[in-house]
């Protein structure tokens, strides 16, 4: 079992930025994809962003592209997300996310979630 728990969440104005952080324990000896979803209110969980297991490649989705940033720290079992520029439709709960690979994070395949850290921007 892999255990997930995320920080960082918070209020921000539109414009500002805010980094979250996603802290892996547990059976952490695999080379997990991890990413982060988000879930808006009355809107169903969508996937957010990915990186793989050496931070080569990663997968965004369009609207966060040049404003969202992820990256990991295999040492520290950490994962991070930079978000700049951010909006009132970024505003949701955001679940960090571990996967085999790109394509499971992507197709259904989550193998583990966190709970979950919310963030809110006011207009």
């Amino acid at each position: 079992q892999v255990q997930l728990v995320e920080s960082g969440g918070g209020l921000v104005q539109t414009g500002g930025s805010l980094r979250l952080s996603c802290a892996a324990s547990g059976r952490t000896s695999g080379t997990y994809t991890m990413g982060w979803f988000r879930q808006a209110p009355g809107k169903e969980r969508e996937f957010v962003v990915a990186i793989n297991w050496g931070g080569s490649s990663t997968s965004s989705i369009d609207s966060v592209k040049d404003r969202f940033t992820i990256s990991r720290d295999n040492a520290k079992n950490t994962v991070y997300l930079q978000m700049n520029s951010l909006k009132p439709e970024d505003t949701a709960v955001y679940y960090c996310a571990s996967a085999i690979s790109m394509a499971s994070m992507r197709g259904s395949g989550v193998a583990y979630w966190g709970k979950g850290t919310l963030v809110t921007v006011s207009s």
